[in-house]
């Protein structure tokens, strides 16, 4: 008989989470899980049964937890659709203090993007969403008279991504809220 669970396997999936999203998935040995989560190596692999099952579950925590509060923000139809964009990109000039630089999407890309065809197709499906969903909130305000009408929804949408990853890269790499907030107000006279 198997002994029953004593510890809590979405906070080991969220420990997971963060030492993936600092580290990357190759770099992650096992003895850094143990640590991060607190468990033995046997109770993750019985639990996980793999580092890559562990990974997955961390990446799709991710993706779940930051695109529904992405999508929260695009469809909040209260705001103006240039606050909704300032929202979005200011998760990068002021990140929570309690998550590690970067985006965890952006990491795994680079590193598993050009020959993990699965990921991708997570990580795509994901960023479509996001994508499909703001381009209709910025033709809701095209329509209503809040934006030009003239500019490409779908093209302000993509762009609006785009320099929210170069964001998150930048603060990897250490750029501070200064230059930040820069590229954001200079994104921002597009809306």
């Amino acid at each position: 008989m198997p002994r029953p669970r004593t510890f809590d396997e979405d906070r080991a999936v969220d420990a997971a989470m963060r030492v993936f999203w600092t580290t990357g998935y190759e770099a992650t040995s096992t003895q850094d899980l143990c640590a991060a989560t607190g468990l033995g190596r046997s109770s993750i692999y019985n639990t996980f049964t793999s580092k890559r099952e562990l990974f997955d579950r961390a990446l799709r925590r991710y993706v779940d937890r930051f695109t529904a509060t992405q999508l929260e923000v695009i469809t909040d139809e209260t705001l103006p659709i240039r606050e909704r964009v300032r929202q979005i990109l200011w998760t990068a000039v002021e990140p929570d203090p309690d998550v590690p630089a970067g985006c965890f999407v952006i990491n795994t890309i680079v590193e598993l993007g050009p020959t993990d065809l699965e990921i991708i197709d997570l990580l795509d499906r994901d960023h479509q969403a996001k994508l499909e969903a703001l381009t209709a909130a910025i033709q809701a305000a095209q329509a209503a008279g809040e934006l030009d009408a003239t500019q490409d929804a779908a093209g302000l949408a993509t762009y609006v991504f785009t320099v929210l990853g170069g964001l998150r890269v930048a603060a990897r790499r250490g750029a501070g809220p200064d230059s930040q907030r820069t590229v954001v107000e200079a994104t921002l006279r597009s809306f």
